[in-house]
């Protein structure tokens, strides 16, 4: 029991210095990241995601930045019953880059890494179902990532923890329109 509860609290010190050593996008600029995002892999320890990634398809995601360094994200999710749509906002904590989402459990995302044209890479720190996890997801502005764009989201993810086997190409979808995502917005 002893060993256990050390076990625990070791693991509990070390998430706590990995979260702590993620960056934000140098400058992160609200503005240029606004715009249409396609999202193109995942890489995550969360159980519920590792048992359900073979059939998740690439979402859509429409950014806006909004007064005070929010975000609002409108969101298109292919799935077997068709396009759900969601929305939600990126709270600013801190510096510019780093948010909270509390309508989906995430405790911290923050904008590792964007070229604003290309690609972005999300660090996220979250909760579900009473259990923490951490995750990682490449944006694209287009169904195809680029080699360099999908190298730095790969050199990335090791550094919080996260293991290839725990990764996930997105395959692409036509259940959501482009108007399901731009009707939202």
């Amino acid at each position: 029991m002893k060993s256990i509860l050390i076990s625990s609290l070791l693991g509990f010190i070390y998430v706590s210095l990995v979260q702590a050593d993620v960056l934000v996008q140098p400058d992160f600029d609200a503005k240029q990241f606004s715009g249409l995002w396609y999202v193109v892999s995942m890489v995550s320890d969360c159980k519920v995601f590792l048992g359900k990634k073979e059939h998740l398809l690439m979402s859509t995601i429409l950014i806006n930045a909004m007064e005070g360094g929010n975000l609002s994200a409108h969101m298109a999710i292919p799935g077997t019953e068709g396009c759900k749509t969601m929305e939600a906002e990126y709270l600013k904590i801190g510096s510019e880059g780093h948010f909270k989402v509390p309508a989906s459990g995430y405790l911290d995302v923050r904008v590792e890494e964007t070229d604003y044209k290309s690609y972005g890479i999300l660090y996220i720190y979250k909760e579900l179902e009473g259990v923490l996890s951490t995750m990682v997801q490449l944006f694209s502005r287009t169904q195809n990532v680029s080699p360099k764009a999908l190298r730095a989201f790969q050199d990335f993810y090791p550094v919080v923890g996260l293991e290839d086997d725990m990764m996930y190409l997105l395959p692409k979808s036509d259940a959501c329109s482009q108007e399901d995502i731009e009707g939202k917005a």
